[in-house]
């Protein structure tokens, strides 16, 4: 299994309580759910961040940790923490060109492993549906404390329902500010369709500043993040 060095992700002190709490919520939300997938409604929620951010916080935690890159159409975490080479991902081994092992990655000086979109297919949902993604969650679930899932914006394509009927459980991250109640309404109703229980939603890129009960309790601690996590 190749070694990979990841771009560390920038965490105020605000924002790093707020992972620790969320790693906390997954924590308690009980021992059966092992294989968790993370969508949101639309691009640039920060969904990405926040699922790998999360990811990291359960390997420092002591946790071995499998992450998955599931956004076979435009995935952006190869490119944004700069990992370079031949990499094969989670396409090459669903259309049955690689074996699992030479998709795997161990993250250098922690519990966890990744396993990265690889190139575009022209059937995503297709092989995400298929009999080599089932395969790989069977596995790891006997492999791994926790195998957390990126899927696409349910919003925008179904890929995220798909991947939530082979998963023990799912979270939605929501932008602030960003999408109406009545659209929310409909993903969530969609993701309840796979079957997939939804422990809660993640409300993101939060504007402290206009929090009065927020900026008064943490005052004394400067300048903090903007993640906010939130029980449904």
């Amino acid at each position: 299994m190749q070694e990979i060095e990841l771009k560390e992700i920038k965490k105020d002190y605000r924002s790093n309580e707020a992972y620790k709490s969320l790693r906390t919520n997954i924590e308690f939300s009980g021992e059966d759910n092992k294989v968790l997938v993370f969508t949101s409604c639309t691009p640039n929620e920060g969904k990405s961040t926040v699922t790998l951010a999360l990811a990291q916080s359960l390997a420092e935690a002591g946790k071995k940790v499998l992450f998955i890159d599931a956004d076979l159409r435009k995935s952006v975490l190869a490119g944004r923490h700069k990992v370079h080479g031949q990499l094969k991902g989670l396409s090459h081994f669903l259309s049955g060109q690689t074996e699992l092992g030479e998709v795997m990655y161990r993250v250098k000086d922690t519990n966890m492993v990744m396993i990265f979109a690889g190139v575009v297919p022209p059937n995503p949902a297709e092989l995400l549906g298929g009999k080599r993604f089932e395969s790989l969650l069977t596995s790891a679930r006997k492999a791994y404390d926790y195998v957390i899932i990126d899927a696409p914006p349910l919003g925008s394509v179904i890929d995220a329902a798909i991947i939530a009927k082979q998963s023990d459980a799912s979270v939605l991250v929501i932008s602030a500010n960003t999408v109406s109640h009545k659209f929310a309404k409909v993903v969530k109703e969609q993701l309840e369709k796979s079957g997939c229980p939804i422990l809660g939603v993640v409300l993101n890129k939060v504007d402290m500043a206009q929090n009065k009960y927020y900026g008064k309790y943490y005052g004394t601690y400067g300048d903090y993040g903007r993640v906010e996590e939130e029980k449904v």
